[in-house]
């Protein structure tokens, strides 16, 4: 990942934040503030798909956020001082989690939308779309995943071997 041209050139970037069955991000996250990137993760708003890009001020930020129901930190409802990625330059990058990937570039998230909707609304903004990377275990790699009409196609995906 740290090494791949586009993570290089881009200067902001959301990245999810890890469950323990998904590519564990925390070391990329260091690097993203080692380079002096700017750091974007998820709040996703429950009972619906929506999901905004907050700003990180560092990777010792994440664990003074509250933990979700899947048990993972993302700021709180109520935390407006941070920025939100569309309000300000947009993203250059976005690292994508999912359940399954085919190499035609569908993914299968969770089932909620959240990055599809998401992504539409990058589309939108006048920095455009930002280049997204899936990360993923090989054993996630399938012939073909489902997808709706509304599901949006990731750039590339990034898994051992691959």
């Amino acid at each position: 990942v740290m090494g791949h041209s586009k993570y290089q050139e881009s200067k902001r970037i959301a990245i999810f934040l890890s469950m323990p069955d998904e590519i564990q991000t925390e070391e990329i996250i260091k690097d993203i503030f080692k380079q002096g990137k700017e750091c974007f993760i998820p709040r996703y708003k429950p009972h619906s798909n929506h999901m905004d890009m907050l700003k990180l001020s560092s990777a010792e930020d994440i664990s003074s956020l509250p933990l979700t129901s899947w048990n993972i930190h993302q700021p709180s409802d109520d935390d407006s001082v941070r920025e939100e990625a569309l309000s300000g330059g947009g993203l250059d990058l976005i690292f994508m989690p999912g359940l399954g990937f085919d190499k035609k570039g569908n993914r299968l998230g969770r089932g909620k939308g959240y990055y599809d909707t998401y992504l539409e609304r990058c589309v939108k903004h006048p920095s455009g779309k930002p280049y997204t990377i899936a990360l993923a275990f090989r054993e996630q790699i399938c012939e073909s995943v489902p997808v709706a009409e509304n599901d949006v196609q990731i750039d590339e995906i990034l898994y051992e071997d691959c």
